[in-house]
Protein backbone atom coordinates (compact mmCIF):
# COMPACT_ATOMS: atom_id res chain seq x y z
CA UNK A 1 0.00 0.00 0.00
CA UNK A 2 1.49 3.17 -0.97
CA UNK A 3 2.14 5.57 2.04
CA UNK A 4 0.40 8.54 -0.35
CA UNK A 5 -2.27 6.37 -2.27
CA UNK A 6 -5.57 6.10 -0.29
CA UNK A 7 -7.97 7.29 -2.41
CA UNK A 8 -8.31 9.59 -5.11
CA UNK A 9 -7.60 12.92 -3.46
CA UNK A 10 -10.69 14.79 -3.13
CA UNK A 11 -10.52 17.26 -0.24
CA UNK A 12 -13.94 16.74 0.66
CA UNK A 13 -13.58 17.64 5.02
CA UNK A 14 -14.58 13.95 6.57
CA UNK A 15 -17.43 14.11 9.04
CA UNK A 16 -16.93 10.85 11.85
CA UNK A 17 -20.38 8.89 12.33
CA UNK A 18 -21.48 9.93 16.02
CA UNK A 19 -24.07 7.51 16.53
CA UNK A 20 -22.37 4.41 17.44
CA UNK A 21 -25.35 1.24 16.51
CA UNK A 22 -26.36 2.75 13.74
CA UNK A 23 -22.90 3.43 11.83
CA UNK A 24 -21.72 -0.44 13.22
CA UNK A 25 -24.88 -2.02 12.13
CA UNK A 26 -24.79 0.36 8.54
CA UNK A 27 -21.06 -0.76 8.11
CA UNK A 28 -21.20 -4.24 8.48
CA UNK A 29 -24.53 -4.47 6.10
CA UNK A 30 -22.78 -2.95 3.31
CA UNK A 31 -19.66 -5.42 3.85
CA UNK A 32 -21.82 -8.21 4.22
CA UNK A 33 -23.24 -7.76 0.79
CA UNK A 34 -19.99 -6.48 -0.38
CA UNK A 35 -18.20 -9.71 0.59
CA UNK A 36 -19.16 -12.12 -2.20
CA UNK A 37 -16.58 -14.90 -3.93
CA UNK A 38 -15.05 -12.75 -7.23
CA UNK A 39 -14.91 -14.76 -10.26
CA UNK A 40 -11.73 -15.74 -11.79
CA UNK A 41 -9.52 -13.08 -13.45
CA UNK A 42 -11.31 -10.55 -10.93
CA UNK A 43 -7.98 -7.65 -10.16
CA UNK A 44 -6.06 -8.49 -7.42
CA UNK A 45 -5.44 -5.11 -5.06
CA UNK A 46 -3.01 -2.89 -5.56
CA UNK A 47 -1.11 -4.28 -2.26
CA UNK A 48 -4.37 -4.72 -0.71
CA UNK A 49 -6.19 -7.90 0.20
CA UNK A 50 -3.05 -9.65 -0.11
CA UNK A 51 -0.74 -11.30 2.92
CA UNK A 52 0.11 -9.09 5.20
CA UNK A 53 3.52 -10.44 5.47
CA UNK A 54 4.59 -8.52 1.91
CA UNK A 55 3.87 -5.28 3.84
CA UNK A 56 6.63 -6.10 6.50
CA UNK A 57 9.59 -3.88 4.99
CA UNK A 58 7.15 -1.22 4.59
CA UNK A 59 5.50 -1.08 8.10
CA UNK A 60 8.81 -1.15 9.75
CA UNK A 61 9.93 2.14 7.80
CA UNK A 62 6.82 3.94 8.56
CA UNK A 63 6.79 2.43 12.09
CA UNK A 64 10.34 4.23 12.39
CA UNK A 65 9.50 7.75 11.01
CA UNK A 66 6.74 8.10 12.87
CA UNK A 67 8.56 7.63 16.09
CA UNK A 68 11.55 9.86 14.97
CA UNK A 69 8.65 12.22 14.17
CA UNK A 70 7.04 11.50 17.69
CA UNK A 71 3.86 10.64 16.01
CA UNK A 72 3.22 7.39 18.51
CA UNK A 73 2.55 7.69 22.00
CA UNK A 74 2.83 4.08 22.41
CA UNK A 75 4.89 2.49 19.12
CA UNK A 76 6.11 -0.75 21.44
CA UNK A 77 2.02 -1.48 21.70
CA UNK A 78 1.68 -0.79 17.82
CA UNK A 79 4.30 -2.72 16.91
CA UNK A 80 2.80 -5.53 18.96
CA UNK A 81 -0.39 -5.47 17.33
CA UNK A 82 1.30 -5.47 14.12
CA UNK A 83 3.08 -8.52 15.22
CA UNK A 84 0.39 -10.36 16.15
CA UNK A 85 -1.57 -9.49 13.06
CA UNK A 86 1.29 -11.09 11.05
CA UNK A 87 1.25 -14.06 12.93
CA UNK A 88 -2.01 -14.97 12.08
CA UNK A 89 -3.14 -17.56 9.58
CA UNK A 90 -3.25 -16.55 6.29
CA UNK A 91 -6.76 -16.51 4.54
CA UNK A 92 -8.08 -19.78 3.25
CA UNK A 93 -11.24 -18.88 1.74
CA UNK A 94 -12.17 -17.39 -1.64
CA UNK A 95 -10.89 -14.34 -2.99
CA UNK A 96 -13.92 -11.85 -1.95
CA UNK A 97 -14.78 -8.92 -3.43
CA UNK A 98 -13.49 -6.09 -1.58
CA UNK A 99 -13.50 -2.10 -1.36
CA UNK A 100 -10.12 -1.64 -1.04
CA UNK A 101 -9.86 1.60 0.22
CA UNK A 102 -12.15 2.15 3.50
CA UNK A 103 -11.21 5.31 5.32
CA UNK A 104 -13.07 8.69 6.57
CA UNK A 105 -12.62 10.43 2.99
CA UNK A 106 -13.91 8.04 1.53
CA UNK A 107 -17.51 7.55 3.75
CA UNK A 108 -20.56 9.60 3.58
CA UNK A 109 -22.31 10.72 6.75
CA UNK A 110 -25.74 12.04 7.81
CA UNK A 111 -27.52 12.06 11.23
CA UNK A 112 -24.17 10.58 12.70
CA UNK A 113 -24.17 7.55 10.88
CA UNK A 114 -23.15 6.17 7.37
CA UNK A 115 -24.70 6.97 4.47
CA UNK A 116 -23.04 6.15 1.22
CA UNK A 117 -19.32 4.74 0.08
CA UNK A 118 -17.47 6.11 -2.51
CA UNK A 119 -14.25 5.77 -4.77
CA UNK A 120 -14.55 2.43 -5.28
CA UNK A 121 -11.50 2.81 -8.00
CA UNK A 122 -9.71 0.22 -5.62
CA UNK A 123 -12.19 -2.63 -6.36
CA UNK A 124 -10.20 -5.65 -6.09
CA UNK A 125 -10.48 -9.37 -5.13
CA UNK A 126 -8.56 -10.73 -1.85
CA UNK A 127 -9.02 -11.37 1.59
CA UNK A 128 -11.90 -9.60 3.84
CA UNK A 129 -9.62 -8.26 6.42
CA UNK A 130 -8.02 -5.58 4.87
CA UNK A 131 -11.77 -3.96 4.52
CA UNK A 132 -13.06 -5.55 8.40
CA UNK A 133 -10.10 -2.86 9.39
CA UNK A 134 -12.30 -0.40 8.42
CA UNK A 135 -14.26 -0.49 11.98
CA UNK A 136 -11.29 0.73 13.77
CA UNK A 137 -10.69 3.71 11.68
CA UNK A 138 -14.95 4.66 10.84
CA UNK A 139 -16.46 3.78 13.73
CA UNK A 140 -16.90 5.79 17.51
CA UNK A 141 -15.41 4.34 20.13
CA UNK A 142 -17.02 0.97 21.73
CA UNK A 143 -18.96 0.54 18.36
CA UNK A 144 -16.04 -2.33 16.95
CA UNK A 145 -17.51 -5.43 18.69
CA UNK A 146 -20.98 -4.50 17.26
CA UNK A 147 -19.88 -4.37 13.82
CA UNK A 148 -17.95 -7.81 14.31
CA UNK A 149 -21.39 -9.67 15.67
CA UNK A 150 -23.30 -8.17 12.97
CA UNK A 151 -21.45 -8.80 10.01
CA UNK A 152 -21.78 -11.95 8.26
CA UNK A 153 -20.36 -14.49 8.11
CA UNK A 154 -19.13 -13.68 11.86
CA UNK A 155 -15.14 -13.13 11.26
CA UNK A 156 -12.86 -15.92 13.06
CA UNK A 157 -10.50 -14.88 15.49
CA UNK A 158 -8.02 -15.15 12.58
CA UNK A 159 -9.37 -12.98 10.76
CA UNK A 160 -9.86 -10.22 12.96
CA UNK A 161 -6.26 -10.35 14.03
CA UNK A 162 -5.15 -9.37 10.50
CA UNK A 163 -7.86 -7.04 10.03
CA UNK A 164 -6.26 -4.81 12.86
CA UNK A 165 -2.91 -5.51 11.15
CA UNK A 166 -4.65 -3.61 7.64
CA UNK A 167 -5.96 -1.18 10.18
CA UNK A 168 -2.32 -0.06 11.67
CA UNK A 169 -1.59 0.24 8.05
CA UNK A 170 -4.12 2.00 7.13
CA UNK A 171 -4.19 4.10 9.81
CA UNK A 172 -0.34 4.99 9.21
CA UNK A 173 -1.12 6.12 5.44
CA UNK A 174 -3.52 9.01 6.81
CA UNK A 175 -1.20 9.73 9.54
CA UNK A 176 1.29 10.04 7.21
CA UNK A 177 -0.81 12.20 4.69
CA UNK A 178 -2.27 14.45 7.53
CA UNK A 179 0.88 15.39 9.24
CA UNK A 180 2.02 16.63 4.63
CA UNK A 181 -1.06 18.30 4.95
CA UNK A 182 0.03 20.00 8.39
CA UNK A 183 3.13 21.32 7.30
CA UNK A 184 1.31 22.27 4.10
CA UNK A 185 3.32 19.34 2.06
CA UNK A 186 1.84 18.61 -1.37
CA UNK A 187 -1.13 15.64 -1.33
CA UNK A 188 -0.86 17.02 2.38
CA UNK A 189 -4.60 16.96 3.96
CA UNK A 190 -4.39 17.51 7.78
CA UNK A 191 -8.12 16.01 8.32
CA UNK A 192 -7.10 12.71 8.07
CA UNK A 193 -4.62 12.45 11.06
CA UNK A 194 -7.21 12.61 13.89
CA UNK A 195 -9.22 9.93 12.59
CA UNK A 196 -6.19 8.02 12.44
CA UNK A 197 -4.73 8.67 15.82
CA UNK A 198 -8.01 7.65 16.82
CA UNK A 199 -7.77 4.03 15.13
CA UNK A 200 -4.15 3.28 16.67
CA UNK A 201 -5.56 4.62 19.95
CA UNK A 202 -8.78 2.28 19.99
CA UNK A 203 -6.46 -0.59 18.40
CA UNK A 204 -3.99 0.04 21.44
CA UNK A 205 -6.86 0.02 23.90
CA UNK A 206 -8.88 -2.92 22.59
CA UNK A 207 -5.60 -5.21 22.01
CA UNK A 208 -5.99 -8.44 23.95
CA UNK A 209 -2.98 -9.46 25.90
Amino acid sequence: MARHHLGAGNARRPRPATRAAEAADTLAAFLTALHRPAPDGAPAGRDRGGPLTDHAEPFAQWLAEATELRLLPNPDAVRAIWEDAVAAPDWTGPAMWLHGDLHPANILTADGTFCGVIDFGDLCAGDPACDLAAAWLLLPDGAVDRFHAAYRPVPNPATLRRARGWAVLKAFACIFIGEAGVHGRPGGKRTWGPPAHAALRRLIETARH
